[in-house]
């Protein structure tokens, strides 16, 4: 098959690249818009040999899963392109849910399922990591800003020896391929990126995503890097903070971090 776009994305001038293998579809989408590209133009492949995820950690993507990377150069703020995490997150559960019905109508033995968004820019299915996101910005030639959302997603094999649950969409027996999400993408992000609208319709995209959010009332542990700080997931504020409540009754809001659920968020120690 053949990468290509859905009818919404061709409808709005969207641009695409294709690769049989590239390094890093975030790195083909910056240095696109460092010579001058505008887009939004899509980058995907189905095997990515040197990506980058969040807080700069490999993400190796085998042939067969999904590595896609979005550019759109925008007039924001990097504080309100930072927003634009929670509208992909929106759009990738839309599609992998579309995919997840069309698969079971297409063949009995694929089952849909429930995924759920962690904050603040993965995806997961029965608890397990299915895709994450890393969203990259930077100063464009024309002076505003080219934001670069990758998305990596495990459509066929999940990496080995990883520190938390991985799943792939195979294995949960989603009979869909990288194609077939990608065509579904290309449209779900067409539609959560008009409602977001430069930051402005930021309150209808938390409402989604609050909606598909999982953790919400659970006990959470944050690791910054700094400290770890504990307490319940309360929500996520009007500019995408997690906001913890701890026992001593301080909402705290956490702009980045590693999250830690449940049990595991329990047995994690303090430090102050």
């Amino acid at each position: 098959m053949v990468f290509s776009l859905g009818p919404r994305a061709l409808a709005a001038g969207t641009k695409l690249a294709a690769f049989d293998t590239t390094g890093s579809t975030n790195t083909e989408a910056m240095d696109s818009a460092r010579a001058g590209e505008r887009g939004p133009m899509w980058f995907v492949t189905t095997e990515q040999t040197a990506g980058r995820g969040r807080r700069h950690r490999p993400w190796v993507a085998p042939r067969g899963n999904l590595a896609s990377s979005v550019l759109e150069v925008l007039d924001v703020t990097p504080s309100v392109a930072a927003t634009l995490g929670f509208a992909a997150g929106v759009a990738v559960e839309k599609a992998l849910r579309q995919i997840s019905v069309e698969a079971a109508m297409r063949a009995p033995q694929s089952a849909a399922n429930d995924y759920r968004l962690k904050w603040p820019n993965d995806v997961l299915a029965g608890g397990h990591k299915l895709v994450g996101m890393n969203l990259e910005a930077e100063a464009a030639p024309n002076g505003q800003l080219a934001v670069v959302v990758g998305i990596g997603t495990n459509v066929v094999a999940a990496p080995d020896n990883m520190p938390y649950p991985v799943a792939c969409l195979h294995a949960m027996g989603v009979s869909a391929s990288a194609e077939d999400l990608f065509a579904a993408l290309s449209d779900t992000w067409q539609e959560m990126r008009g409602i977001w609208d430069s930051g402005r319709g930021f309150a209808e995209i938390r409402r989604q995503w609050l909606e598909r959010a999982a953790g919400i009332g659970q006990p959470v542990s944050v690791d910054n890097g700094v400290q770890t700080i504990s307490g319940i997931f309360d929500t996520i504020d009007e500019a995408g903070c997690m906001i913890v409540a701890t026992a001593d009754r301080r909402r705290i809001p956490i702009t980045a971090g590693d999250v830690h659920f449940g049990s595991a968020a329990s047995t994690r120690t303090v430090r102050k």
